[in-house]
């Protein structure tokens, strides 16, 4: 069965970096997209980046373009989302996502993370 385990959220200042890892298990296939989203308590969940695993494609939210990166390491079955230039906000958890196209939508996704906590004091 695939999982996806993510790791590296906690406490960052304003202005601050974090770098999140996703490592996937159970993959079937090669061919597959890591999106990451991310959801503030009381907000839809929202599409940050993605990237596919033969690391051709990536998509950024307007959002985060330019301070996020997303990179894969295909060898580990692991993806990363560098984090650069946080802003304060509500706390958000941020959740990987394994699906067959790279989209910012989460319906398009069909195994999820548990999430990690990316709260960014001020």
């Amino acid at each position: 069965e695939v999982q996806l385990v993510e790791s590296g959220g906690g406490l960052v200042q304003a202005g601050g970096s974090l770098r999140l890892s996703c490592a996937a298990s159970g993959l079937r296939f090669d061919d597959y997209y890591i999106g990451w989203f991310r959801q503030a308590p009381g907000k839809e969940r929202e599409g940050v980046s993605c990237i596919s695993s033969r690391d051709t494609t990536k998509y950024y939210a307007d959002s985060v373009k330019g301070r996020f990166t997303v990179s894969n390491d295909s060898a580990k079955n692991t993806v990363y989302l560098q984090m650069n230039s946080l802003t304060p906000a509500a706390p958000a958890v941020y959740y990987c996502a394994l699906g067959l196209s790279c989209n910012l939508i989460a319906f398009g996704y069909y195994y999820w993370g548990q999430g990690t906590p990316v709260p960014v004091s001020s």
